[in-house]
């Protein structure tokens, strides 16, 4: 696993599930009061699920398997398998990201502030866990602004230098797309959910899509991460979490 593999990884736990909803009907809402714009976002204790990943950058083109399983505002544990990375695992934490490579015997450790300033984008636990989710990416503030079009509520929203704007399904108050801009360097992230299915009593978006656009030594990069979903479960029984790192191992 090279560096570049390395960022393969992080960049897709951005994108390793997404929002669940417990309703699917409209909603009767004064448009006057932005206040009252109540997104459906998933509350849950354990998620599991099985996807294919596809990655594409300027460099790399990668296809993967990943078996997935979250425990609430606690850790987010992925096992993938593909060409390259075959034997890879990644533990997510409140503290730090760990990915472990058994087939080379070597293992990452990132913290979230050196990847904020890779990326021009806070990245901490929380963050993640609510875009794995599709969940707000930034609590609802009285400076939020709301705006209408033909398909969607518009949520707008800033955190630092970042502009989000989330676009909402007005007949499931789900989100279905965000963009960010981060507005000194322009780079920006696009998030979209598709193919939604009923999940027990939630609604789930098998397919989900994130293109990154952000600025390189030869210009501006284009990143694109595909995801699919073959099975996705809310669950109610504990779930373990397996992970160790030998000491063997080096750190990379």
């Amino acid at each position: 696993m090279n560096n570049r593999t390395a960022l393969f990884i992080t960049c897709i736990l951005l994108v390793i599930s997404s929002s669940c909803s417990k309703r699917l009907s409209g909603v009767n809402w004064n448009f006057l009061d932005k206040n009252k714009l109540e997104v459906q976002q998933i509350d849950f204790e354990y998620f599991s699920g099985k996807a294919k990943i596809n990655y594409k950058d300027d460099e790399l083109d990668i296809k993967a398997k990943a078996n997935i399983r979250i425990k609430k505002d606690s850790v987010i544990w992925i096992a993938f398998s593909s060409v390259g990375i075959q034997g890879a695992r990644c533990l997510i934490s409140k503290d730090s990201i760990t990915i472990v490579n058994m087939v080379k015997k070597e293992y990452y450790v990132f913290n979230y502030d050196s990847l904020t300033k890779q990326f021009n984008f806070e990245v901490n636990y929380d963050a993640i866990q609510a875009a794995a989710l599709g969940n707000l990416l930034v609590n609802r503030s009285r400076s939020d602004d709301v705006i209408k079009d033909e398909s969607f509520y518009i949520l707008k929203q800033q955190s630092g230098s970042v502009n989000f704007s989330n676009y909402v399904n007005p007949k499931t108050m789900k989100i279905e797309r965000v963009e960010m801009l981060e507005k000194p360097s322009k780079n920006s992230a696009v998030i979209r959910y598709y193919d939604f299915q009923m999940v027990g009593t939630h609604a789930f978006p098998f397919s989900e899509i994130i293109s990154l656009f952000y600025k390189g030594k030869s210009g501006t990069l284009n990143t694109v991460i595909e995801l699919e979903y073959s099975k996705a479960e809310i669950e109610d029984k504990e779930l373990k979490f397996p992970f160790n790192i030998p000491k063997k191992y080096g750190r990379k």
